[in-house]
């Protein structure tokens, strides 16, 4: 999506926000109204990019009828909220184009952080007059418009996504790669053997059980850093259950962070006892969980006592089916859980499928306990703690406590970035108390490059646009 689609701020190299459908921008003193101006650029085929294909996309976008389950992620754009909700029509969003140049954004709230947001999917124009000949069709490649570095020019479900250079992009004369080719390689370690074989220049996640032949034998490719993401295990709420805190308790003392992260996976991700990454933006990020000084011995024991109390023990043990991927690394990782848990009498059963129907299942809370892992859309603590909020579509485990989301809803009217942080660090202890996750480990990214694709520097955000990057004396086999 970000090789075809520009928003009003893009990424540079190292993936930090720069002007890109907009030119420029500009902040009224109460950091309330931003008032972008539209640069001279195109749709590929020849149609200008104007203002209103933003006021026309994120009304889409906004509107109840599309039914979009991360429409949540613009709410920070005044009336976004009501008008999802159905309390307002789409036309009393807070975002109006006095002309085809100039796009005028309200938000509820201050929000240091819009540049960043604006490079996110959701906030992406929407060609307006191909989706008013084509409707829902309008995304179909066949239909596609873009205002991005590239144009799709095949797309095969299941087997590869080709690119095509734009010659109509406002920057083409600096775009060096002509054809991109993204193939869809759910199997890690099939595709390090195609990355090994150069059939590909860049692979992305490289399976964890191989960081020891990497090591020794191409660490040069390697190009892992910390990553704005944590993996974590969630409860589901809505079964009975999981809705005694000792349960969730329980699961939190017996699941061995460091196992799992130092022994397990290799890689160098950090064992998380919050839900926050290190990095992350005007954040104090000192919340934790209440054992992290505890041995894992003495957390084993208290485990025990709480699953005792519920009426647990060694001739009555709790079933539980474990939620995961088909990643090879997650199965792997399941296995270890699957013993730390049997030591607090629980039988666990281990229910792997693709990552969509992952996700769709936790999406429906079709799940008793499910692997998950959250990446930033922007360098913000809110974009971790909103996933808590009541009526947020990816709470996968229904968590709701109306003390929590009265502290994130004072946070974000908080104009001071001090005191901002400093509600938002209360509204994720309160969920470290209330066990609303188990946090598991903290990311890194998880990419491997060839030494011939030049530009591409690793970030925190993870973002490496084909636009910024080239091929030097790849090899002919």
């Amino acid at each position: 999506m970000g090789d075809l689609m520009m928003g009003l701020a893009t990424e540079d190299a190292a993936g930090r926000p720069i002007p890109g459908a907009a030119k420029s921008w500009s902040l009224s003193p109460d950091g309330k109204t931003w008032t972008f101006h539209i640069r001279d650029h195109r749709w590929s085929d020849g149609v200008p990019v104007t203002a209103q294909d933003f006021v026309f996309a994120w009304r889409r976008l906004l509107d109840p009828k599309t039914a979009a389950p991360y429409a949540y992620n613009m709410w920070v754009v005044k009336n976004a909220e009501a008008v999802s909700a159905g309390k307002l029509p789409p036309s009393a969003l807070g975002v109006s184009a006095p002309d085809d140049k100039t796009l005028v954004v309200q938000l509820e709230h201050p929000a240091a952080y819009l540049p960043q947001l604006l490079m996110h999917q959701t906030a992406f124009p929407i060609p307006r007059h191909t989706y008013l000949k084509y409707g829902n069709a309008w995304s179909r490649p066949a239909n596609d418009v873009t205002n991005g570095a590239y144009i799709v020019k095949d797309w095969i479900p299941n087997d590869h996504l080709t690119l095509v250079k734009n010659p109509l992009f406002y920057d083409a004369a600096h775009v060096r790669i002509q054809t991109v080719r993204y193939f869809n390689t759910p199997d890690a370690q099939g595709a390090l053997i195609r990355f090994r074989g150069h059939e590909l220049d860049t692979q992305n996640p490289y399976p964890a059980a191989q960081i020891a032949w990497l090591r020794a034998n191409a660490p040069d490719t390697i190009k892992s850093v910390p990553y704005l993401g944590v993996d974590y295990i969630v409860a589901n709420f809505k079964r009975k259950a999981f809705q005694d805190i000792r349960m969730r308790e329980a699961l939190s003392l017996a699941y061995n962070r460091e196992a799992i992260a130092y022994k397990i996976r290799r890689v160098g991700e950090q064992p998380a006892y919050n839900m926050i990454p290190p990095g992350v933006a005007n954040y104090p990020n000192t919340a934790t969980l209440d054992f992290k000084s505890l041995p894992y011995a003495a957390r084993v024991e208290k485990a025990r006592a709480l699953m005792r109390e519920m009426g647990y023990g060694p001739k009555h043990h709790f079933h539980l089916v474990y939620a995961t991927s088909t990643n090879p690394d997650q199965r792997r990782s399941a296995a270890v859980i699957q013993q730390m848990f049997q030591q607090i009498y629980i039988d666990m059963t281990i229910s792997s499928v693709e990552i969509a129907q992952h996700l769709q299942r936790m999406q429906q809370h079709d799940f008793d306990i499910a692997n998950a892992s959250w990446i930033a859309d922007f360098n913000d603590a809110s974009n971790f703690l909103d996933l808590l909020r009541t009526t947020a579509d990816n709470n996968y485990g229904g968590y709701s406590n109306p003390k929590y989301d009265a502290l994130m809803d004072k946070a974000q009217q908080t104009v001071d970035l001090k005191e901002r942080g400093r509600l938002m660090e209360q509204a994720e202890q309160l969920a470290l108390r209330d066990y609303a996750w188990l946090p598991c480990y903290f990311l890194l990214t998880m990419d491997i490059v060839q030494p011939w694709v030049k530009g591409w520097i690793p970030n925190i955000r993870g973002f490496n646009r084909t636009r910024w990057l080239s091929t030097d004396s790849r090899p002919k086999d």
